[in-house]
């Protein structure tokens, strides 16, 4: 590998975060063992082939064994209690009772998901005596056990299925990456930098609100931060950014050399500050006046955003607080993220066209990007270099973070398909999105949910992940 090829691997590595951490246990009630010998060894061979299956997803995982009484589960849930995970599964491998895995989701103090798969599809009712039986009755307990999580204020999650059924393993991958979520927004550092956009008052966040529904850190900070990190920057270190930016991105003939040149300085203080504070996002807006140094570095931040944005660690304008947790939450699920907003409809085409100027998540890009000089940002002072690029034609899902009336937040989530056609340039990510229903209706809709003049345009359709995650982080769900 070349140099330079080395270089821009090592500038666009994705932040390393922490894994998710899954709690698994297994169980069976254990009056049965005496009784059918052969029961037992049957179900701890499906226990470890789910184990199995567990290892191989991408998660940190904490086995705990095979429970057969209340007092079993009892030492299983302060094991996993100390484990300290973001999901865990409880695979019913036959009947067991209720009292054996309440003090697991009671105590643990992690959301609990319930998987009961039978060995096959089907009995062979000709064959089987009542110790053939019992392996196929994990479903057995699962209402039982609904009911009494429902009595606790437990919330119930569960997949039903068999053994080896690939339709069923989908649905239990779903909820790991709803736990990549989770685990991403517990552990979260975000840089809050600058001040609000003047007038948006949806945007505006009530910082306590994120460490209290998500245990996550928010670091203010002030443009100062960056000016001393921009500042220190060397030519070499400003004309090796230009270069790897002419890798990433296609120049148009709009671009001023010297704009290009600011941009790629404030990338690598970017990337300093984002060190240093450690941090997982960052949202910033900031006015300026004039030509002044801080109004300077608010119209160079795009270049660096992006490339920190394709690196996994969202970095948007306009103080967006909320959308830029979105947009991690996109992340971390592997479908990207880019700042959203609503430009026009076309009624024609049966579309609603949305993107934004600025920072952009180069992942959702359907060709190389454009970087375009700007003589203007609309709604804002300043001038410099933007990223444009049409969004991966092919299914899409929005998700944006409201916050309610009571101030809790919640995901709001709406799913349609990008379609080619005519866009704007004018230095936007833009895209077309059917969603399969009258353009302005889709926009009635979406707006009464609350959602707020922002979101995350995602690729595939990931509602369901969407909402599972919503339920293991224990706030509302809305779907258009």
């Amino acid at each position: 590998m070349t140099t330079e090829l080395t270089e821009l691997s090592t500038v666009l590595a994705p932040k390393s975060r922490r894994k998710p951490r899954i709690g698994l246990v297994a169980g069976g009630l254990g009056t049965y063992w005496p009784q059918f010998p052969g029961l037992l060894p049957q179900l701890r061979e499906s226990s470890r082939y789910v184990s199995e299956r567990f290892a191989e997803m991408d998660s940190d995982v904490t086995d705990v064994g095979f429970i057969s009484d209340a007092q079993e589960g009892a030492a299983a849930a302060e094991a996993l209690r100390k484990a300290d995970c973001d999901l865990i599964v409880l695979f019913l491998t036959t009947y067991l009772t209720s009292s054996m895995v309440l003090p697991i989701a009671q105590r643990s103090g992690a959301p609990v998901l319930v998987i009961d798969l039978q060995p096959t599809q089907k009995m062979d009712h000709a064959s089987f005596d009542t110790g053939a039986w019992l392996a196929y009755c994990g479903q057995c307990p699962v209402p039982e056990v609904g009911n009494v999580f429902m009595r606790a204020g437990i919330e119930f999650r569960s997949v039903s299925g068999y053994l080896r059924q690939e339709s069923a393993w989908k649905r239990i991958e779903q909820w790991i990456a709803a736990a990549h979520v989770r685990a991403a927004l517990r552990h979260a550092r975000h840089g809050l930098m600058g001040h609000v956009y003047p007038g948006m008052l949806d945007v505006s966040t009530d910082l306590t609100l994120l460490p209290v529904t998500f245990g996550s850190h928010v670091e203010v900070l002030e443009f100062d931060d960056l000016r001393v990190r921009v500042d220190s920057v060397t030519e070499r270190e400003t004309a090796q950014r230009m270069e790897l930016a002419r890798r990433v991105f296609t120049l148009d003939h709009s671009v001023v050399e010297e704009d290009f040149a600011w941009g790629a300085k404030v990338s690598v203080g970017l990337d300093r500050l984002v060190d240093d504070f450690d941090l997982d996002s960052l949202s910033y807006y900031h006015r300026g006046l004039d030509g002044e140094q801080h109004e300077r570095l608010g119209a160079g931040m795009i270049l660096g955003a992006s490339l920190l944005t394709a690196r996994g660690i969202p970095a948007t304008g306009e103080y967006e607080l909320r959308t830029t947790l979105a947009q991690l939450a996109t992340q971390v699920v592997g479908a990207g993220g880019s700042f959203c907003e609503i430009q026009a409809l076309n009624f024609e085409d049966n579309v609603v066209e949305m993107g934004h100027d600025g920072p952009a998540h180069l992942a959702v890009s359907s060709r190389d990007p454009l970087l375009r000089g700007l003589g203007v940002f609309h709604g804002k002072r300043g001038w410099g270099v933007s990223v444009e690029f049409d969004v991966r034609h092919g299914p899409v899902t929005l998700l944006g973070l409201g916050q309610n009336r009571d101030g809790s937040l919640s995901f709001i989530a709406s799913q349609g398909v990008v379609v080619p056609g005519p866009l704007l340039e004018i230095g936007n990510t833009t895209s077309r999105v059917d969603f399969g229903r009258d353009p302005g209706e889709w926009v009635d809709a979406w707006s009464a949910t609350g959602v707020g003049h922002h979101w995350s345009l995602s690729l595939g359709h990931r509602g369901t992940t969407y909402r599972a995650a919503a339920s293991l982080l224990g706030i509302d769900f809305r779907m258009v």
